[in-house]
């Protein structure tokens, strides 16, 4: 079965690729510009056409070099460039890898599906589903993988915002592709003077364009205490014992006299297991007593030889009544998976990291009176079945605990509160972010931010949060959109390919 003439020679194909990975990184923060996916997603497709399986995966190994490298440069904020190479390659690869897919279904479906339409309809669909494949398979694989940089992610300042809570995050990405990709395939054919065959795309754009978010309903709402102590939170940070605690509570005192329901402190707001440290223990009493309000806390804790990455909602007498331990802790950060082979290959690095964190088990949903909230613990938030699983068990509202410390002077914080946003809006649920060192954000079930610290300052806030019930589209059909993303992709490629064997000329392939 011969492949279809490359629309660029290998080495042009290979630059905009290139070219189409740093695009990309302009639709994140800090820049943001949303409407760059349009240049960069058919940069990367174009320079796919017509490739031989080594060449695509050349051309997207380059484009997936191009964008990882900028966008998860934060890595080497502190521990230099290995972390960060390493990760960066190894998703590079893993793009490249996936990029081979979308190679055969431009070399597939037109010979299995003659005629216009497939090539206009059926084609990006598939190339859509491929692209969200690859976001996926990067987001779980290896060690549970990283999901950054999904496209989804950046339309949280477009037009397709709220796409997302019908959706979500992969299903907005998706639109986006399939825009794309269809815009292509109307260039390529070349048949202007045709009306018809630019209506499925102008379809597309306008259902997309014009549906507005799914609604939820109002329930009331939770006055909430958010404290951001800017204390020595960082992995290399100098500091004494007790410090970050001692800085938390510094920042509290500007709010402590105020009425609220709830008091947040960010993940890694306290240096010692109030469960096993009696003074830390005590301490938390007497501002709970002191506020007349729970607290909502992150520590390390152990239990036997495990550790644990651990939110504690926290009473005065009681201690902690209800808990959360983190799901995704951060492989290399948190824990090294198959530490004797890594330790091997960069011993001063491995063995920085002497702490190994368990993955949790619980719901992450913690109960404050009648009210479930839903938790994300740092990096959490990017994992979708935590998410889902929040709104599983009733979430009213989500706190995200996070410690950007180790990344500061980097735009990593900016990524993570998109992530946040893009959240709310998928979720119908407003979002408290709060941070150790900033930036912390309360944010509205729309996306648009309530209330907010900035970056490296103390600094605290007591916020009326809006409650919501409800589920929305987005977190019903999530794990479904999933599986038809990823399986129903594949096994349409695959017929795609078996009929253009079967169909196409009976000669050898180019």
């Amino acid at each position: 079965m011969p492949r279809p003439r490359a629309l660029l020679p290998l080495w042009a194909g290979v630059l905009a690729s290139v070219l189409g990975g740093l695009a990309l990184t302009t639709a994140f923060p800090a820049l943001s510009w949303w409407p760059m996916v349009f240049v960069a997603i058919p940069l990367a497709l174009v320079s796919l056409i017509g490739r031989s399986a080594g060449g695509a995966f050349l051309v997207g190994t380059a484009y997936g070099a191009a964008f990882f490298l900028v966008n998860v440069s934060f890595t080497a904020r502190y521990l230099g460039p290995v972390p960060w190479l390493a990760l960066s390659v190894l998703e590079a690869v893993l793009t490249g890898a996936a990029a081979i897919l979308i190679t055969w279904a431009y070399r597939w479906v037109p010979t299995a599906l003659k005629g216009v339409w497939p090539r206009l309809i059926v084609l990006p669909v598939l190339v859509a589903g491929l692209w969200v494949l690859r976001e996926q398979w990067v987001g779980t694989f290896p060690y549970g993988g990283f999901p950054w940089g999904r496209v989804g992610v950046t339309q949280v300042n477009g037009p397709f915002a709220s796409l997302l809570s019908w959706i979500g995050m992969s299903g907005v990405g998706f639109v986006v592709v399939l825009l794309c990709a269809a815009a292509i395939e109307y260039v390529r054919m070349r048949r202007f003077t045709d009306v018809r065959t630019v209506v499925p795309l102008v379809l597309v754009a306008v259902i997309a364009l014009a549906t507005p978010a799914f609604a939820t309903t109002a329930n009331g709402a939770l006055r909430i205490g958010s404290v951001q102590g800017n204390g020595p939170a960082g992995y290399f940070d100098q500091r004494t014992r007790g410090a970050l605690l001692d800085a938390q509570l510094k920042a509290t005192e500007a709010i402590a006299d105020d009425r609220m329901d709830l008091l947040v402190w960010p993940e890694g707001g306290i240096d010692s297991d109030p469960t096993a440290n009696r003074t830390t223990a005590a301490t938390l009493d007497t501002l709970s007593n002191r506020i007349d309000a729970p607290l909502l806390v992150n520590a390390a804790t152990a239990r036997g030889d495990r550790y644990f990455n651990t939110s504690m909602l926290w009473e005065s007498g009681k201690g902690v009544v209800a808990s959360y331990d983190k799901i995704h802790p951060v492989p290399f950060g948190e824990y090294v998976p198959d530490r004797p082979f890594f330790a091997a290959l960069a011993p001063d690095l491995i063995n920085l990291i002497q702490r190994e964190y368990t993955p949790g088990t619980a719901e992450p949903v913690v109960e404050l009176g009648e009210t479930p909230i839903g938790l994300a613990i740092c990096f959490d938030v990017i994992y979708d079945d935590v998410v889902w699983a929040a709104s599983d068990g009733g979430a009213q509202v989500y706190v995200y605990q996070t410690n950007n410390a180790d990344f500061r002077g980097t735009d990593e914080n900016l990524q993570q509160l998109a992530f946040a946003r893009a959240r709310a809006i998928e979720t119908g649920r407003a979002v408290v972010n709060i941070s150790t060192v900033g930036t912390s954000q309360v944010i509205a079930p729309t996306g648009e931010v309530i209330d907010g610290i900035a970056a490296d300052t103390a600094g605290a806030m007591v916020t009326e949060v809006p409650l919501r019930t409800g589920t929305t589209a987005a977190m019903v059909l999530g794990p479904a959109l999933h599986a038809v993303f990823a399986w129903g992709s594949l096994i349409a490629l695959l017929a795609a390919g078996l009929t253009a064997r079967l169909r196409g000329p009976r000669r050898n392939r180019a």
